[in-house]
């Protein structure tokens, strides 16, 4: 336990941002809010503006970019018009980002500001949006690292592990675990290493759920009465602020299961790498059969261009194992460039006996023998050899090809073959 207390401590050191990004920060924030202000009072706007993410929260993580998330509360009688209203009060320097309701991204020394609509209610039941709650998620994890300072600190441990590892973000294409999720996971548990102890201790199959608020008298009926969609996932953690919620709905089993495992080896064998993100083309290039193919999409860099991407990474191994035994794949996506890239270590599939329809079955059979033509018939059934000689460049270019239509449907505008 003094070990794993260790490589934390000096984790803090290595993940907290100096205090001269913190200023930086608070000064760019402060400027963009009182000019933002000052042209909604001039306009007469009813709206106010707050700070949201892990700059209201003291959560920060180093990283290469630092962002900010300025929330935009505007009247409810502005409505669906929010986004319009918002924009035209930016400028023409800022971005619009569609989604289910648009925002836009400024850059200002350096600084992404994110200026997120929404609308100003009372109580979280009134929410149109997902993102009108975000008003009541920054008040509920301020009041609760107000009450326990340490909480903080056990924030950004969490938050660096788990983008250390891959299972940081509610996008389709991560799916794991939110900001948001990650704040009330800790305020539940009191610090990371209660909260990885936990994860570890999770049997197979078995749900861990969180209902901090108390909405519901046992957790037997968070399963009875939770939307059925929003529960399928191995952690349920209502929405210590809106009890029809799942704060965690997002979360995989894929992820939670990668997450569970490495946990687990952490705590057995604690050290600074866990911390470190892996190159998984750098784990993977001493292979000599390794492959790496990038792709590009016409869809909106982000979360719709990375699910999209992760989507079509699905079918591309769906159609190589026919042909090929996969050791190990890896995905990742830069939204940056709007660039997915596929790694991939393959090695040649002995060749296979494979089983057909019985013969009763005349139309299967019919089918079956003409696909095959090696095709015999051993106690009453087809079989078929199935000789697996082709090259994976062969099979890439077969590939491109034959399902060309599919590609273009699955909104992928270019493949190629780096290796």
């Amino acid at each position: 336990m003094d070990n794993i207390k260790e490589v934390l401590y000096k984790q803090i050191d290595l993940i907290k941002p100096e205090k001269i990004i913190f200023d930086k920060i608070k000064r760019i924030s402060k400027e963009f809010i009182l000019e933002l202000d000052k042209k909604l009072k001039n306009k007469k706007i009813n709206a106010n503006i707050f700070i949201g993410g892990s700059i209201a929260k003291n959560t920060l993580v180093k990283k290469d970019k630092y962002d900010i998330d300025l929330f935009v509360r505007f009247d409810k009688k502005y409505d669906d018009k929010i986004s319009d209203i918002l924009g035209k009060n930016l400028g023409k320097h800022a971005k619009r980002i569609h989604g289910s309701r648009d925002y836009y991204q400024i850059i200002k020394d350096g600084i992404i500001i994110e200026i997120i609509p929404v609308i100003k209610i009372k109580k979280p039941d009134e929410a149109v949006n997902v993102t009108d709650l975000s008003y009541f998620h920054v008040n509920y994890v301020v009041g609760k690292i107000n009450k326990n300072k340490k909480l903080a600190e056990e924030i950004i441990i969490a938050k660096a592990f788990c983008h250390a590892q891959d299972c940081y973000g509610a996008e389709s294409y991560i799916n794991g675990f939110s900001g948001y999720a990650l704040e009330l996971l800790i305020c539940h548990y009191g610090s990371f290493i209660n909260f990885i102890k936990e994860v570890v201790k999770t049997k197979d199959g078995e749900k861990i759920i969180i209902d901090d608020s108390k909405f519901y008298k046992r957790k037997e009926q968070v399963l009875v009465e939770v939307n059925e969609a929003k529960i399928q996932n191995p952690i349920i953690l209502i929405d210590p602020t809106y009890k029809e919620r799942n704060a965690l709905a997002s979360l995989s089993n894929e992820t939670f299961h990668k997450f569970k495992k490495v946990c687990n080896e952490f705590l057995k064998n604690p050290a600074p790498d866990f911390f470190e993100k892996k190159d998984v083309l750098e784990e993977l290039k001493q292979d000599k059969n390794l492959k790496i193919i990038s792709i590009k999409t016409n869809k909106q860099k982000g979360d719709i261009a990375g699910t999209k991407s992760k989507k079509f990474f699905g079918f591309f191994l769906f159609n190589l194992k026919k042909e090929f035994l996969i050791k190990k794949s890896g995905f990742s996506y830069n939204d940056k460039k709007n660039i997915a890239y596929f790694y991939l270590t393959i090695d040649k599939k002995p060749d296979e006996i494979i089983k057909g329809p019985p013969i009763t079955n005349i139309i299967g059979l019919t089918q079956f023998k003409k696909a095959h033509t090696n095709a015999f018939i051993k106690e009453d059934f087809a079989y078929a050899e199935i000789k697996h000689i082709i090259g994976f460049e062969e099979f890439f270019n077969n590939f491109l090809k034959k399902d060309k239509k599919i590609i273009k449907d699955m909104s992928i505008t270019e493949i190629k073959l780096i290796k």
